[in-house]
């Protein structure tokens, strides 16, 4: 499941601690799935138990306080304990716990619950931090392509979806950035009716074909070639060797483009599937140069966000 480190213009946890983050998610992905399908083959039912009744605070709502308290080793090996109180925090957004609420009759059936509810999180460590957190829109709950990327893709990518980047100091929103371990493939998408054709060229505009409808839409290659000079330009600066893929997808038409075009892929329905499998299989490990090439992504990102009251 692909690391969503950057959604919109959303705060996210990776901004926070890069080096961090990605290494606890595969860590606390792979235990509470351990525990989840032990507690299955164990025979659980995942009865849901009913929830006791909630003293009121006593604090006003929007003062909440919450006193934290954490233990760190010094070099003698003496433990020593830290407090801190925390203004309107009232859960730990740092871990994840699935529920599942019924018995599902096959691993397959508990793996699909696992990761729904893993993605629910993603999205969560993608708009929020301990003390601030950021509106979600509901497109992005029903983003089809945003779940499948995230939820399909090997641990080890990581997802930026149309992230906000500040170029010369204005905000210049992008498609989608795939951060793997050996290179970045940046997406631009062509999805409406299905089976709709698209008919491209080097003009300013393409043509859509829908049945007997006929449109013009902007040349995807423009936004594409575009990130492509951003991200380019962003490696430069941070020292950052990573070779750049650029792809125009569409998953349920079909492109069609005379010729070839040099460093642009054209994915449609016909060669879809093929291309998903071969961006699927990957089994590189983690690597610094992805780190510093996705560092130097967020560093230049632009957030909205706010301060947490509850």
């Amino acid at each position: 499941m692909a690391q969503l480190v950057k959604l919109a213009d959303y705060i996210s946890r990776y901004q926070v601690d890069l080096n961090k983050y990605p290494t606890q998610y595969i860590r606390l992905k792979k235990l509470q799935w351990e525990r989840l399908k032990r507690r299955w083959e164990a025979g659980d039912t995942f009865q849901v138990e009913p929830t006791p009744p909630v003293e009121e605070p006593t604090e006003t709502p929007n003062r909440l306080h919450r006193l934290f308290k954490w233990i760190r080793r010094d070099e003698g090996g003496n433990d020593e304990v830290y407090e801190e109180e925390k203004e309107g925090v009232e859960e730990d957004y740092g871990l994840f716990e699935p529920r599942i609420h019924y018995r599902p009759n096959t691993t397959k059936e508990l793996r699909s619950l696992f990761l729904e509810q893993l993605y629910q999180f993603q999205l969560k460590w993608a708009s929020s931090t301990a003390m601030e957190k950021s509106h979600v829109e509901s497109k992005f709950q029903r983003d089809s392509l945003l779940r499948l990327l995230t939820t399909q893709l090997p641990d080890t990518y990581f997802l930026l979806y149309n992230p906000v980047l500040k170029v010369k100091n204005a905000p210049v929103e992008l498609d989608i950035m795939v951060v793997t371990p050996t290179e970045t493939v940046c997406l631009t998408v062509l999805e409406w009716e299905e089976h709709a054709a698209y008919i491209g060229g080097q003009d300013r505009f393409w043509l859509k074909k829908f049945g007997d409808a006929e449109s013009k839409i902007l040349n995807p290659l423009i936004s594409l070639n575009r990130m492509e000079t951003i991200i380019q330009q962003l490696y430069r600066q941070s020292g950052t060797d990573m070779s750049i893929r650029k792809v125009v997808l569409s998953r349920n038409g079909y492109i069609d483009y005379p010729g070839s075009l040099f460093g642009v892929e054209f994915i449609d329905r016909r060669n879809y599937s093929q291309w998903f499998e071969q961006l699927k299989n990957s089994h590189f490990p983690m690597k610094h140069v992805q780190f510093k090439a996705v560092q130097s992504l967020l560093d230049t990102a632009q957030t909205t966000s706010f301060h947490r009251l509850k």
